[in-house]
């Protein structure tokens, strides 16, 4: 059974380009095991929007209340069709199964830019997890017919940029847009020759 976090719902997904068996794939790596994302993951999910960095805009951080809570985040997943198209999957390391964020596919309004989002724990970080999974899920994701991929990422963010870096992606230009907060970049990873 597929679940994901409070994620962008995939429309475009071509149901006749995915496997039937897409919404309960696992991607394994050396490290991490990336697998659909169950109840038991929203305490950690929880603690990812409690870490967020203070520029992060105000509707992915926290609110005033503390929602969500683990409990709405649990419910999120819980109410997600077992047909949900892929999205984002939970990553835990191998070793322990301990799940340390997510990583995954989720698409742009239009349905038609697939993007490359993760968040891990900072706890962590600088351990080349973001960059093991980031490359997981574009090989999958490549042979689902989707070989160029998208990323958004603040400009002031730059761990997640120098990760998107090592994975191939490369700054378009484009300003997705501006706040208080930033600048939010969109970069483009084209498919290997």
């Amino acid at each position: 059974m597929s679940r994901r976090i409070a994620a962008p719902s995939a429309p475009g997904w071509d149901d006749d380009v995915m496997p039937e068996d897409a919404h309960a794939m696992t991607l394994t790596t050396e490290r991490l095991l990336l697998r659909p994302q169950e109840v038991r993951d929203a305490y950690v999910f929880r603690q990812l929007w409690a870490e967020r960095d203070e520029r992060v805009p105000v509707h992915r951080r926290l609110d005033a209340e503390g929602h969500p809570t683990v409990a709405e985040i649990a419910d999120d997943i819980r109410q997600e069709s077992p047909r949900a198209r892929p999205g984002l999957l939970t990553v835990a390391l191998r070793e322990t199964d301990a799940v340390i964020g997510y990583c995954g596919l989720v698409f742009d309004g239009d349905g038609e830019r697939p993007e490359l989002a993760f968040e891990l724990l900072r706890a962590v970080h600088n351990r080349g997890y973001a960059t093991e999974a980031g490359r997981a899920v574009i090989a999958w994701a490549g042979s689902a017919g989707f070989p160029r991929l998208w990323a958004s990422v603040w400009d002031w963010n730059l761990p997640s940029r120098r990760a998107l870096e090592k994975l191939g992606f490369v700054d378009t230009g484009t300003v997705v847009k501006t706040s208080a907060h930033g600048r939010s970049l969109l970069t483009v990873r084209e498919p290997a020759d």
